[in-house]
């Protein structure tokens, strides 16, 4: 039995499991336990406050193994991205360079530091234990977030964006790294990566450069990392352009990963969610149904799991006791259901950007 929810004090320890074993480390979940322990009170703080439009709340969940009594996954939502710092990315654009009088024109592709994704709802700091890596646990806790932003769109922006991370060599070295932020900083991306996550990122308007980098001075190696995600987080991608965001002309910053956007209310866990009174059934009478992400209507206490998509003839989804208890509903009351399945992926950029 596997089930989302908001993080508690008492997870801290399996916090900092997750954070040490994310593959690659993440800079927004560093394995600092006083960072860690200022996320789970941001977290509760930010449950317990009235929200009328998103400012610098971050929610954080946890996915729990109730059989073995375990945390075993965690991820994050960001309300406003740069609502304490501002939120860097690189642009990708192009560059005119024309003579008449040389009879020459080039396109020449180029990066600029920008802060616009600042605007936008993050989804971030997903971390999941490698025996579960491959289940439907990992599709409950990346999605279990938008099923939340679902029911409080007021405490979140109109439009969303996950940044993905970015191609590392055998050695975990960033090629992206290597060829730009090297030359300014001095230091390592893993030693970099840490530092960002554990300080604030405020040192990066300080330190990189404000005019575009030229790719073609990069070397082929950092241009070819350039929008590349992680190869383990190759599925995490293309589930979420499954689910409706679209890859943008932003990179991180750091090793090039690409970022994703998605209108909120156009992504297909918020587009299909519906309500639905709970009906109880013992698990053995419910008919076969496409399994589907099912969630209460509770702020601080809020659940979400997988269990069949099973409606009676007046519309009543059908739970099992052991799931209703779980969510904490009894039956006649409502909870928020969206198919598990996602339509076939589309690749492509955001319109507004290409």
């Amino acid at each position: 039995m596997l089930v989302v929810r908001p993080v508690q004090p008492r997870d801290l320890p399996a916090l900092e499991r997750l954070a040490g074993s994310a593959t690659p480390r993440l800079t927004n979940l560093p394995a600092h336990r006083d960072r860690l322990e200022e996320r789970i009170a941001r977290s509760t703080r930010a449950l317990a406050r009235e929200v009328d439009f998103p400012e610098d709340e971050a929610y954080t969940f946890v996915l729990e193994d109730l059989e073995l009594d375990e945390v075993v996954g965690t991820a994050s939502i960001r309300a406003q991205a740069g609502a304490m710092d501002a939120y860097y990315t690189y642009r990708q654009e192009t560059l005119i360079h024309a003579s008449q009088q040389l009879n020459v024109r080039r396109e020449v592709q180029t990066l600029s530091l920008s802060h616009e994704t600042s605007e936008t709802t993050l989804l971030c700091a997903l971390s999941l234990d490698a025996r579960y890596k491959g289940t439907s646990a990992e599709s409950l806790l990346r999605r279990a977030r938008l099923m939340f932003i679902a029911q409080y769109p007021e405490r979140f922006a109109s439009i969303l964006a996950v940044a993905f991370p970015g191609y590392l060599d055998a050695e975990g070295e960033s090629p992206f790294w290597n060829s730009v932020g090297r030359h300014f900083f001095a230091r390592g991306f893993q030693e970099i990566n840490l530092l960002a996550g554990v300080r604030s990122k405020s040192f990066i308007a300080e330190v990189m450069p404000q005019f575009p980098l030229y790719l073609p001075l990069l070397t082929p190696q950092a241009r070819a990392a350039i929008g590349r995600e992680h190869p383990d987080h190759e599925g995490a991608l293309e589930e979420m352009l499954g689910e409706g965001f679209v890859r943008s002309r932003h990179v991180d910053i750091f090793d090039g990963g690409p970022v994703v956007r998605g209108e909120r209310d156009r992504l297909q866990s918020v587009r299909q969610a519906s309500w639905h009174p709970v009906r109880l059934r013992p698990g053995n009478v419910l008919p076969d149904a496409e399994p589907a992400l099912i969630a209460n209507q509770q702020l601080g206490g809020f659940r979400c799991l997988v269990a069949r998509y099973a409606l009676s003839p007046t519309g009543q989804l059908m739970l099992t006791p052991e799931h209703a208890e779980l969510l904490g509903v009894e039956e006649g009351r409502a909870v928020l259901a969206a198919p598990l399945a996602l339509p076939s992926v589309l690749d492509e950029f955001d319109e507004g950007e290409t």
